[in-house]
Parts: structure tokens; sequence; C-alpha cells
């Protein structure tokens, strides 16, 4: 029993350690070419300190490190089986009756155990970063925010007016029809000086404006009432689609309360259901990257060739990564369903994973 703890913490420490190496060398890297694309917007800009610029890297870094995370396990589990090999470690191991699913289980752990601290620490901090990194990118590049936020009190929706800007406030969307319930039109300047108000309970999204019907009409003249009021407007349905906060900038504690209000307003979930699930998945796909790093780099030296397989997990790796986004994109479409699109990934790399270490192991 001690010498099985022994052997455990001993490979348990050198995959964590060659897992952070990864981790920081990939985010360093990163941190690089993030910094070089802020300085070339920045040349386009007036009196962005470089100080801000740094800030608005490191900002990004825990969104960008969420997505390292499963090629950082991949390289740091093959580089520890590699060096175990190359030193003959792993004979001595397997000379004393030890398996290979005992020995990679420090590292199985190891691997769910980060994403289990991604998904739940990470990934939370990560979404308030990457929030204070688009308030300032708006400050100092500005960028237009997302146009439409659902929240408790309702739907709010912003949009160009002809002397500054509308926001509108709704109960609820009702996004086959593409008209808003209950709704309220406050308008503003360039100042954010309140202008008018006009309450309707119907508006409905037309080509080039918004259709109010019977709306109540109170500005600086007093209160009318119309049949008919046209609002116009550059929006789209695509551009209202696409323009709502990024899953990203939503911790992980907070998605199943955000999309239960988006649900009840009106609004298709799918994208932000995709991208919880694929969150929950996530320790079990980045522990399916043990089993094929194993695979392909448990090769004994003797026999040659040990590159080319490294090579080959490496390829195998991408491949996962190309496949759950396009599985993604097949889900957000609602080609597929929702856990299909999340779990196939991490399933399939586990099954894949598990066949060619029995295969080795057994025979």
């Amino acid at each position: 029993m001690t010498t099985a703890a022994t052997l455990f913490r001993y490979i348990f420490r050198h995959f964590m350690m060659n897992f952070m190496g990864v981790v920081v060398i990939l985010l360093g890297l990163v941190l690089i070419f993030d910094i070089i694309e802020l300085m070339r917007r920045a040349a386009g800009a007036q009196g962005v300190p470089l100080d801000a610029l740094l800030l608005m890297a490191l900002l990004k870094l825990p969104e960008v490190g969420q997505k390292v995370v499963p090629f950082a396990v991949l390289f740091g589990a093959i580089y520890t089986c590699w060096k175990l090999n190359k030193t003959s470690e792993l004979v001595v191991i397997r000379a004393a009756g030890i398996s290979a699913w005992q020995f990679l289980s420090p590292m199985f752990m190891g691997a769910f155990f980060i994403g289990v601290i991604t998904t739940t620490v990470v990934n939370p901090t990560g979404a308030v970063m990457i929030g204070k990194f688009e308030q300032m990118e708006s400050q100092h590049f500005n960028t237009t925010s997302n146009l439409v936020t659902v929240s408790r009190t309702g739907i709010w929706l912003r949009q160009s007016a002809e002397s500054g800007y509308a926001l509108f406030h709704a109960s609820s969307f009702d996004q086959q029809h593409w008209r808003m319930q209950d709704v309220i039109v406050f308008f503003f300047d360039r100042d954010d000086t309140f202008q008018k108000r006009i309450d309707s309970p119907i508006a409905r999204l037309a080509e080039g404006f918004w259709e109010l019907e019977n709306p109540i009409i109170n500005d600086a003249h007093g209160v009318s009432r119309a049949e008919r009021f046209e609002l116009p407007t550059d929006l789209t349905t695509r551009q209202i689609e696409e323009s709502f906060a990024d899953p990203e900038t939503i911790s992980f504690w907070m998605i199943p309360e955000h999309l239960r209000i988006m649900t009840e307003a009106g609004f298709s979930g799918t994208r932000l259901a995709i991208h919880f699930q694929a969150l929950l998945a996530q320790p079990f796909l980045l522990a399916a990257m043990i089993l094929l790093a194993a695979t392909f780099s448990l090769r004994p030296q003797r026999f040659g060739g040990t590159g080319v397989m490294i090579g080959l997990g490496v390829g195998v790796g991408f491949f996962i990564f190309f496949m759950e986004s396009i599985l993604q994109a097949f889900g957000i479409s609602q080609k597929i369903p929702v856990y299909l699109a999340a779990w196939t990934p991490a399933l399939v790399s586990l099954l894949m994973g598990a066949t060619a270490l029995l295969h080795m192991e057994d025979g």
C-alpha cells in the first residue's frame, strides 16, 4: 500500500508539473499575441495608455485559458508518459506487476480534478474578467456593447435614434413573430438626457422600422395617443439573435438561472444550454485526453516510431477540438440535440482511448 501510494504521488506530481509548464508556455504565447493585436488596434485610436492595453490582455487570459486547458492536459500527459518511457521507469513499473490502468490513474484523476476546477472556479473568474475587458474595450476602442439584455426585470434592447438612442423595455418576446409585449421605449439624446417615452402593448419588428400599436406618447408637449407609430431602425433579426451576451461572459453558476429567464422571456437558449453542458462534460473530456495520450506515447522505445506516434496523438487532440466545434455549431443551429452536441466529444474520446488502451494492455 505504501509503495502504491508513493508511486501515485510521484506520477501525479510529475503530471501536474508538466501540465502547469505547458499552461504557462501556451498562455505566455497567447498573452504576447493579444498584446500585439491590442497595440495594433490602439494605433488607430487616440490616447490609449500602454498599461490599459496590458491590463486588457491579462483580463482575457482566464477566458482563453479555458480553451487551452485540454491541449495542456494532452501535451502534459504525453510528455509525462514519454519521460517515464525514456528513463525506463515505465519498464520497472510494469515489471512490478502494475498495469497501465493503475499507473495512469494518478493522471486520470488529476485531469478530472483540473476539469472540475476549470469549470467551477476558472470559468466564473473568467466571466467576470472578460466582462471587465469588454467594458474597457468599449471605453478605449468605441466598440458597441450587446444590443439585448435579458434579466429578471424583462428584456432591454438598445438602438440608435435620430438624435441619440432609444432604450426598449418589454415583458416578453415572441421570437417566432418578432414582436415584444408590454413595451416601453425611452428616448435619450447623445448627452444621455431624457427626451420622451412611448408605451405600447405590442411592438413588431418590420423591415427598417419598429411598428408600435396604440402607443401612448409622453413628451415635452404632453401626453398623446395614436393608432400606430413607426420607429426607424437598422436592426435585423439576425443582429438581434447574435447580440446576446456571449456565454463566456456568464458564470457557470449563473447559467441555469439565466437560461430560465431567457426561456420565460421567449428567447431560444440553445447556445447557452450547449455551453453549460459542455462545461459539465469538460472533466470527462480532460480525463479522456489521458487515455489518448497514453495510447500514443506508451510505445516501447525499442520498437521505434515513438515520435510518429506522439505526432499522431497531437493530431487526434486537434481533431477532437474541431469535432467539438462542429458539433456545437450543429447544436446551436438545432440540427442535433443539445446533449448530443455537448457530450459526444467527451464520450467518443473516452471510448476511443479505453478501446485502444485495452488493445495495448490485453492484446
